[in-house]
């Protein structure tokens, strides 16, 4: 398994020899990677078992860095990154040449963000080169929010994994594009559209859901647990899957008081943005256990909700 530590010298050392590690963020754990280096990012690829058509997001620390690896940088965007960054909000530029189509999987734009975790920081601070970090979990699987998560799934895989406790936002990043003179937003993520257009007023949206994606993480079948997940209303599924052993996931209210360890309310107060932290832990211990299927409800599709709807929607993709 890999060794789980905070040592930032150890993991420049690792990263400047091509390896890959894993990276805690505010969003989820990522499996990061020399950006600018085809071996580095191949290797992510091949470690997470990822389709090279599904494109990477970029890491930095800085603007300045950003530009270094970006042609342009529309208004609409600087705005957005001058208010949300650092943070989970990720935005899709025209790439220079010097950026691997590796990384872009063939795409003229690139997916770049700075994440707002401060070993994240101070890792990318200590290096001249941006970090590919997609989520650190075999392809398709339930993103990790903690180092543990990291070490069951690829421990075997990977040296080494920076330890920055939970992730607070739990869920990946908003995704924003600017197109035909609009800004779009490819991914629903830790900021809402809400937040978003607060800022610079209405914007496209355009979720990607097929085999030939715009930008990272939008393929239809994605953040899957092993077990099977349904959703709908949980009392209609309960009295539906008697015959079944089953486990549920709920927004906040408690079907299994009798049961507990079966169930997991993402936030008994009504917080989205506890139920956002909480969304793939819930997953993952319910696809733990001795159980035939998750039974889960959408939340109120407001704020952070569509991302978490959207997560889940995903998953039960079979």
């Amino acid at each position: 398994m890999a060794t789980i530590g905070t040592d930032i010298a150890f993991a420049k050392k690792l990263l400047l020899n091509d390896q890959v590690i894993g990276l805690p963020t505010e969003t989820v754990y990522g499996l990061a990677g020399n950006a600018l280096h085809e071996k580095s990012i191949a290797k992510i690829f091949s470690v997470k078992n990822r389709p090279s058509f599904d494109p990477l997001i970029a890491h930095v620390d800085t603007l300045d860095k950003v530009h270094s690896i970006v042609e342009k940088f529309p208004l609409p965007l600087q705005k957005l990154a001058a208010h949300f960054w650092p943070g989970p909000l990720t935005l899709l530029l025209p790439k220079k040449s010097h950026v691997p189509f590796l990384l872009t999987s063939g795409l003229k734009k690139v997916a770049v963000r700075i994440p707002n975790h401060p070993l994240a920081l101070e890792l990318l601070g200590s290096i001249d080169f941006p970090l590919a970090a997609p989520s650190a979990n075999p392809f398709g699987y339930v993103s990790p929010t903690t180092a543990k998560h990291v070490n069951d799934q690829l421990g075997e895989k990977i040296p080494y994994i920076l330890n920055g406790g939970n992730c607070e936002v739990g869920l990946e990043s908003t995704i924003v594009g600017f197109e035909d003179g609009q800004v779009v937003i490819h991914r629903l993520g830790g900021i809402s559209l809400e937040e978003i257009e607060k800022i610079i007023g209405p914007v496209k949206r355009d979720i990607n859901e097929s085999s030939n994606p715009k930008a990272p993480g939008m393929l239809k079948a994605h953040y899957s647990p092993t077990k099977k997940l349904l959703i709908g209303n949980i009392e209609d599924l309960m009295n539906a899957q008697k015959n079944n052993d089953y486990g549920i996931i709920s927004f906040k209210q408690s079907f299994l008081s009798s049961n507990p360890e079966r169930e997991f309310v993402l936030s008994a107060s009504g917080d989205m943005h506890e139920a956002a932290a909480n969304l793939f832990s819930a997953l993952r211990k319910l696809d733990d256990l001795d159980i035939d299927l998750i039974l889960t409800e959408l939340v109120p599709e407001n704020g952070l909700g569509l991302a978490i709807n959207d997560r889940l929607k995903r998953a039960a993709v079979s």
